[in-house]
């Protein structure tokens, strides 16, 4: 359906509650001043207002010391290399049981790469996501002792299959288990763990995934067998699987991301390069973003829809030819997964639609027939569309169905299933997603006790869909060498996201709807003009005059030309519009007129102050006010947009 033509004022809407930033404590940004001293304001005020307010807390995101010995770190991790080591000398037999999320499945690939090299017969064992369910399984431990295997390695699942572990026991199949999910409270029968839990509690290897684990094993193995081969690839699958599985960029993931990252462009594993080719990345420039968004998902989407043999097959092959054969069948498998989701949503809305304009606190919509390996996207968009927690419900037969839950910051997922575990079959899952399977008869109830947990939830913070921004900006600060700079704060992901800036007063000088409904705008500000585009923008509402924008910078090149693109997450009227400040028991309610502050006090009586500017991003208030004063201003006009920091 084509959309109506819009009228000359911009016909969409946020209504989304701004939070800005409080003005910085200057004790603090001089601190962090001292370790970044060449770093724009903006960006230094970042790193503040996310708590690395000393000089080594900073250094440590901007260079990270180098991964200690983890022989130190693992207690098990000498066992693990001798037996592999003996495997490897042996040309034995090894079976590798990973998962079906990208994750797990380049955690496979890159155990069976490394052990291929050293002299190994390594083979993937991942279960099917739709026939067997996640991890390792007790007919897959008796199918695999059938044919002779004596060993086997768990990636990214293990420590909670008990079953299958022993009956690996009974049938003298050794198991090193390399997992990091919740370790319960007695561990079945296995040779090795590998777990960032049995780590030391100050360890930089806590935050690993999956696949960082099978990056300590293998080159663990590497450097006792005195081979180097299997270390470049080792690192370029490290860094695909940990983007892929948002883990935290913080201690060796952060290091090994700055060393792997400018490798993978010249990677030497055709798979990989075939994927890039297709994805469209630009061979010499593969950061975070482009694995996060254009690799990660071509990986994951044969997980949710094939097989996910296809994918360590492609990060394995050594056949160029083979190689783009196999990336072809991930793309068309992308292509499938684009279509599957942007059919439930539409589904998901149209029911949404039907029940009327009012929106329960806890969305849960099902249907039998949508596929279950999809869902979780689309509940994610839709908690990103309605700032609700959502479950999507699929068919799974035997009078039962299988969800996907997704939910904004502040509602905790496994804590509310945890509520409704008499009404679930099974359930799992951590703070921001989950997913459960529920008997059919049981989910009205379910629904009315999500809904209650819900509903009290959003009575505590009135929107789930808060816009935060960490620093204001002019848009004529944006140009190559605050990109390069930026780029100093990199690699971005969970615990460390791209940063989230706003700009005041933009005025609106093009506006353009896109394919897909994305929104175009042309923004203006003094001198400088920026392109912005507004993904899948949504809503009634309207903007006359100027506009305050919430974005992240993206750089990027058009017919070999370099340009900066907002990506814009929110836009608000700006100006005239009144915001409250509570400073210990007193309320204040403040405006702008013109470059003039004015705050209205309880009892009716107004302060003004003029704004003067000093510098192109900055501005300070007039001196002569007691400090008390001059700190309410100065919090009045960060609020307002007036002043950066």
């Amino acid at each position: 359906m084509r959309r109506p033509r819009l009228p000359p004022v911009l016909s969409a809407a946020d209504e989304r509650r701004w939070l800005l930033p409080s003005p910085l404590d200057h004790r603090h940004a001089t601190a962090v001043a001292e370790a970044g001293a060449d770093l724009p304001e903006e960006l230094l005020a970042i790193l503040c207002r996310r708590g690395l307010q000393t000089p080594d807390a900073v250094r440590a995101l901007l260079d990270p010391e180098p991964a200690p010995d983890a022989m130190g770190h693992f207690p098990d991790l000498a066992a693990a290399v001798e037996r592999l080591a003996q495997a490897c000398q042996g040309a034995e037999a090894v079976a590798i049981c990973g998962d079906y999320d990208a994750d797990g499945m380049t955690s496979t690939a890159l155990l069976v790469g490394v052990l291929q090299r050293l002299g190994a017969r390594p083979r993937a064992a991942i279960p099917s996501r739709l026939e067997e369910g996640y991890g390792l399984n007790v007919a897959m431990v008796e199918g695999l002792a059938a044919e002779g295997v004596r060993l086997l390695i768990t990636v990214d699942n293990g420590v909670a299959a008990s079953e299958a572990l022993e009956r690996a026991h009974a049938l003298a199949v050794e198991v090193i288990l390399t997992d990091h999910h919740t370790l319960p409270p007695q561990l079945p029968p296995h040779l090795a763990l590998l777990h960032p839990a049995v780590t030391p509690g100050d360890s930089p290897y806590r935050g690993l995934a999956g696949v960082g684990l099978a990056h300590v094993l293998a080159t663990a193995l590497c450097r006792r067998l005195r081979h180097r081969h299997g270390l470049e690839i080792a690192l370029n699958l490290f860094c695909i699987g940990t983007i892929a599985d948002m883990a935290p960029l913080a201690g060796v993931n952060r290091r090994w991301l700055l060393d792997g990252l400018p490798l993978l462009g010249r990677t030497p594993l055709p798979g990989l390069q075939a994927l890039q080719q297709l994805a469209g990345v630009e061979k010499h420039w593969v950061d975070a973003e482009a694995v996060g968004f254009q690799l990660a998902p071509r990986i994951n989407a044969v997980g949710r829809l094939g097989d996910p043999q296809l994918v360590v097959d492609l990060l394995t092959t050594e056949d160029p030819e083979r190689a783009h054969e196999l990336a072809r069948a991930c793309e068309a498998l992308n292509r499938q997964r684009r279509d599957l989701c942007s059919s439930i949503e539409a589904e998901a809305l149209a029911l949404l639609e039907a029940d009327g304009p009012q929106r329960p606190a806890f969305l849960l919509l099902a249907q039998g027939h949508w596929h279950p390996g999809v869902i979780g996207i689309v509940a994610a968009r839709l908690v990103e569309r309605f700032g609700r927690p959502v479950a999507l419900l699929a068919g799974e037969g035997g009078g039962r169905l299988r969800a996907s839950v997704r939910a904004p910051k502040g509602f905790a997922v496994d804590e509310a299933l945890m509520a409704c575990a008499e009404l679930l079959e099974r359930h799992g899952g951590h703070p921001a997603a989950g997913g459960f399977t529920v008997r059919a008869e049981n989910v009205g109830a379910l629904h009315d006790r999500l809904e209650g947990l819900a509903r009290h939830w959003l009575e505590a913070v009135g929107d789930g869909r808060a816009v935060e921004p960490e620093a204001l900006l002019r848009l004529e600060r944006i140009d190559r060498d605050f990109w390069r700079q930026l780029q100093r704060l990199a690699p971005f992901g969970s615990g460390h996201p791209t940063p989230l800036f706003w700009s005041s007063r933009c005025q609106l000088l093009e506006q353009k709807w896109l394919r897909g409904g994305h929104l175009q705008l042309q923004l203006g500000q003094g001198e400088a003009r920026l392109r912005a585009i507004a993904w899948r923008w949504q809503g009634p509402g309207q903007w006359d005059g100027p506009v305050d924008v919430a974005y992240r910078l993206r750089r990027d090149e058009w017919q070999g030309v370099e340009r900066f693109q907002l990506d814009v997450e929110a836009i608000r009227c700006s100006g005239t519009e009144e915001v409250v400040l509570q400073r210990r028991d007193r309320t204040y309610w403040c405006r702008r007129q013109g470059d003039t502050l004015v705050i209205r006090n309880a009892a009716g009586e107004e302060l003004r102050s003029p704004v003067r500017a000093v510098a192109a991003e900055r501005g300070v208030l007039e001196d002569g006010h007691h400090p008390y004063v001059q700190g309410l201003l100065r919090d009045a006009a960060m609020a307002l947009g007036m002043v950066s920091g």
